[in-house]
């Protein structure tokens, strides 16, 4: 018995099957060249949390300096909630071709990986880095007409009957936890008192219901020049740009008290290298631009733009630090 064997390219015409080789390598090549191209429509900027917030508005006044060098819209959108980890995982579910990125921050990629056990997404291989953008410390503020004016001041309240208390914009923020820093570095009790938002945290320091708070520079430094709020204390290590003739909590205490909020601009992890570095160009180049630092500056931002070949032990760094911190307040999200 003889056996046939048929040939299954015989069902297809000759031009089809030439078709099929030709079109084979050049879908191969299509990555190349996109990538060349980048980029041919606009860019989505992810911030992971609602206008308004400091986040928000160094994200757009980037956005518009790098729509210049580009060549191509850069359309900041505000996907906030649970801590910044919706839109930050949307954006490490996105596809990796550099038309989606993101506004990490210290929460984003540091605090979170301690805070929430269910974030959507992994700092260490969900993302690459653009661009170190820049940070700023957290100010210690008290109501204007506080009897407190400096941190010793408060560590003597804390050790009284009536103690202190607290604000923060919520557990396991940054203003939590740089409360916790501070009990921990003083060595004495403190009560905190989170709320749903800064403004309403706030607004209770103001008044004096809570004593002080943590928060960032652009919120409560209007405050102090009206003299609603008086601020006695910085968490970097040195002074800050917005206020330096507010002292640090380091130097008010000889101890190694520093901390920052800092925002990094990330591409999904997988990104091709040719698009990779145009987007490291263009933000680099930004970064450089005078009128820019000016206006990072006005919101009490010190301008990044370090090479990103330092960022991984940087984020290395910050995450075990704001990690510890997260254990030792006990907070937890889930």
């Amino acid at each position: 018995m003889s056996l046939s064997i048929k040939n299954p390219f015989n069902k297809y015409p000759p031009y089809r099957l030439m078709a099929a080789f030709v079109s084979a390598p050049l879908a191969f090549m299509a990555t190349p060249a996109l990538s060349a191209d980048f980029p041919t429509k606009a860019v989505n900027l992810v911030v992971p949390f609602g206008p308004g917030t400091t986040t928000d508005t160094i994200s757009r006044l980037v956005a518009d300096k790098m729509s210049k060098k580009l060549g191509q819209p850069i359309v900041v959108s505000n996907k906030a909630g649970a801590g910044g980890t919706i839109g930050t995982a949307q954006v490490a579910r996105s596809a990796p071709d550099g038309y989606t990125i993101l506004m990490g921050t210290v929460g984003t990629h540091a605090i979170n990986t301690e805070l929430y056990s269910k974030r959507g997404y992994e700092p260490k291989t969900d993302f690459k880095p653009i661009a170190f953008v820049g940070q700023t410390p957290t100010f210690l503020v008290v109501s204007g007409d506080s009897p407190y004016h400096s941190v010793k001041e408060l560590a003597e309240a804390a050790n009284t009957p009536k103690g202190i208390m607290f604000s923060s914009a919520g557990s396991g923020t940054s203003g939590h936890l740089a409360g916790e820093l501070l009990k921990d570095r003083l060595g004495v009790v403190m009560l905190h008192v989170p709320y749903k938002e800064g403004a309403m945290a706030m607004q209770d320091v103001m008044s004096g219901e809570v004593q002080f708070m943590f928060y960032h520079p652009a919120a409560v430094l209007p405050h102090v020049k009206s003299g609603a709020l008086r601020a006695i204390g910085v968490s970097s290590s040195r002074r800050s740009i917005a206020a330096p003739d507010v002292p640090s909590i380091a130097e008010q205490t000889n101890s190694d008290f520093d901390l920052v909020a800092w925002f990094m601009m990330y591409a999904p992890a997988g990104v091709p290298e040719p698009v990779m570095a145009k987007l490291k160009e263009a933000a680099a180049d930004v970064l450089a631009d005078p009128d820019l630092i000016e206006r990072l500056k006005q919101q009490g931002v010190e301008p990044g733009g370090e090479s990103t070949k330092d960022l991984a032990k940087f984020e290395a760094d910050e995450t075990k630090k704001w990690a510890e911190l997260v254990r030792n307040s006990g907070a937890k999200v889930n």
